[in-house]
């Protein structure tokens, strides 16, 4: 059902001032904030309406009303002004030498933290999934490392525990096999094409090159991490740390991390700004949390996602712009570098 303009200007107040206090909201509040000339029963009336919908709910403990999920959703959508803030100030903070991308990173995750005063994170650059070049060097007996080099010449090594004890020719011999038929491709399409070309293939130096293709794939999934700042900000929060179950949701979200990577994950593959509300969004791991994400890019390629992890109950005039702003700052520090 399509809100007329007055149910649209009192769940806006409403929100506002929800959010600005945490106290339920009653109907003599709203008349007086909403600068509407209705009446009390005509207020009650629209509230009433706005409840059977879904977009504010009675706490049994007060006559006055909160926003739900649903209706943070429409407010953040439709009903929400942004406000300005001042793109300077942020960006003198994350003025560091361009060499230093780690550094700028977690110098973006302690400016989210910082401006929102609540905890702020950065995923790391997703590694180059593509490889250049790939070596073999026989440590000992059944024992070979394995030296990947992507097409920025990042090195990745890991330690293949084999079956077969292989000679150094028979290293170099797959080694160049790969190197010429497959650079410049990732391990999944390498894993693809290899299975079909196996089978002309000696048994031991295929299995050799599946190993080292799992093991490469594997060495590029782990370099996506992400760098959290503040979540001691969230201990403050009362509507995150009421209880012993929220705080253990919480520091379980921040230990494990897993839940927390698909979310970003999900926020790189669109454009802009998104708004991930607990209660509504199966990502967030807490009905009580919110977490406002944006993409940023490295000379055009979107690499990562950045954001800002509070409460439902925030400010998200505030919130948004400061997102937005930090992931075109980033951009603009990682690209330049």
């Amino acid at each position: 059902m399509q809100l007329d303009n007055r149910a649209q200007t009192l769940l806006k107040a409403l929100v506002e001032r929800y959010i600005a206090d945490g106290q339920p909201v009653g109907s003599r509040a709203l008349s007086k904030i909403s600068g509407l000339d209705l009446s009390p029963a005509t207020i009650r009336n629209i509230m009433a309406d706005l409840e059977e919908m879904g977009y504010v709910a009675s706490p049994h403990t007060s006559a006055g009303r909160v926003p739900t999920p649903r209706g943070y959703r429409l407010f953040v959508d439709t009903l929400l002004t942004v406000r300005q803030i001042d793109e300077n100030a942020v960006e003198a903070g994350m003025r560091l030498p361009a060499h230093q991308p780690q550094k700028v990173i977690a110098n973006a995750a302690q400016m989210l933290s910082s401006l929102s005063q609540f905890a702020g994170v950065v995923q790391s650059p997703r590694r180059e999934s593509t490889f250049q070049q790939i070596e073999f060097l026989r440590l000992s007996e059944k024992r070979i490392l394995l030296v990947i080099v992507d097409p920025r010449g990042d090195v990745q090594n890991r330690l293949l525990l084999t079956d077969v004890d292989y000679s150094p020719a028979q290293l170099t011999q797959s080694a160049n096999y790969l190197n010429q038929n497959f650079a410049g491709l990732t391990f999944d399409q390498v894993r693809g094409r290899l299975t079909g070309e196996l089978r002309q293939l000696r048994d031991d130096m295929g299995q050799l090159m599946q190993t080292a293709v799992e093991a490469g794939s594997e060495a590029m999934q782990e370099g996506d991490d992400m760098v959290i700042a503040g979540e001691r900000n969230l201990l403050s929060v009362t509507d995150l740390s009421s209880n012993m179950s929220s705080l253990r949701q919480m520091f379980e979200m921040f230990e494990q991390k897993t839940g927390l990577m698909q979310l970003l994950d999900v926020s790189s593959k669109a454009g802009g700004v998104q708004i991930f509300i607990g209660g509504e969004s199966k990502l967030v791991p807490m009905d009580e949390m919110s977490v406002v994400t944006a993409p940023y890019e490295v000379n055009g390629k979107i690499v990562g996602t950045l954001g800002v992890i509070g409460p439902t109950r925030m400010a998200y005039e505030r919130v948004i712009p400061i997102v937005d702003i930090t992931a075109k700052l980033l951009s603009n520090a990682l690209s330049s570098s």
